[in-house]
């Protein structure tokens, strides 16, 4: 039977081509590699080259931005809405993070600091030395984990329905506030009740779907289970009074859905005041944990404010 989830993507794929991306995988070393979605301009094949792998990408000639997703998509379907928005102006690089779309590594880390140190090892490889972070709730703190151990290499960045860290603290009471017992039990549902649940969460107003499609939507979450578990206890890392607030020399923009449920918007206004004076803030209405989904326009329209603001040097 056709799975009503993966069956569109090959459509997806092509309308991100058409938008100036193209899928790139990048082996860090033996038995770690990185699924990538690159600008087209940087890939020129040769006439003895078939694969985009054969070729090795030249650096960007466009401001880099990396685009880091969460944990219930690979990154082109969480990024699908920007890339058309801000691919003729910029040069786009959206990752799947380890155990997700392809990605995979036969290390046994399964820390945010390692997905962050892939990212910036396969980033050298694609010729990338500076870049825009924008980093979306799991994501977020993968960015986070690059901007405190690379500043060098992080111009500036963007972060929605995100924290800093996942402590002990944050986590129990965020799930205690949702009703829930363990990230896994929300994050990596087993029943379409569960995902359906995970959905309501995660955004404004939800919409209809029929429940075969929830079906398909567990069945393609299913994949590396384990390992997606194992991220989820690698996530919480540190008891509350043990975390330090970095000191950070960017520019941070937290760019909020104004209905976020996972990550409310006093949680946001929290972590602004302890980022300082680098950081500002904006909320989306009528937007919930997905505002780049719900309401693409509205978030292209401010994520792009805040890049002109960065390289111009406002």
């Amino acid at each position: 039977m056709v799975n009503l989830v993966e069956s569109p993507k090959p459509i997806l794929y092509g309308l991100m081509k058409l938008a100036g991306v193209i899928p790139y995988t990048v082996e860090i070393e033996p038995g770690t590699k990185i699924n990538f979605w690159i600008p087209k301009e940087t890939l020129k094949k040769t006439n003895k080259s078939n694969k985009n792998s054969d070729v090795k990408p030249k650096k960007p000639t466009k401001p880099a931005i990396l685009f880091i997703h969460g944990f219930a998509a690979e990154g082109i379907v969480t990024w699908q809405f920007q890339v058309g928005s801000l691919a003729k102006k910029y040069s786009i690089y959206i990752p799947d993070l380890l155990f997700f779309g392809g990605s995979y590594s036969d290390k046994p880390d399964r820390s945010p600091a390692f997905q962050a140190h892939c990212l910036v090892k396969s980033l050298r490889i694609l010729g990338v030395d500076e870049f825009v972070l924008v980093g979306f709730s799991y994501g977020g703190m993968v960015a986070f984990k690059i901007v405190e151990e690379y500043p060098e290499m992080v111009r500036a960045m963007v972060v929605s329905g995100s924290v800093l860290a996942m402590t002990d603290t944050i986590s129990e009471s965020n799930l205690n506030r949702i009703g829930f017992k363990s990230s896994a039990d929300l994050l990596l549902p087993t029943s379409v009740k569960g995902l359906k649940t995970l959905f309501a969460l995660s955004v404004h107003r939800p919409m209809w779907f029929p429940n075969r499609l929830f079906k398909d939507y567990l069945e393609v979450m299913d994949t590396n289970r384990k390992e997606k578990a194992e991220l989820l206890e690698g996530l919480v890392t540190s008891r509350n009074e043990d975390v330090t607030i970095p000191r950070l020399q960017q520019k941070i923009h937290l760019l909020w859905g104004e209905s976020d449920k996972l990550f409310n918007l006093e949680m946001a206004k929290s972590m602004k005041e302890q980022l300082g004076e680098n950081a500002t803030m904006d909320s989306i209405k009528k937007a919930g944990h997905l505002a780049h989904l719900e309401r693409p326009c509205v978030y292209n329209k401010r994520l792009k404010k805040f890049l002109t603001a960065v390289y111009s040097g406002n």
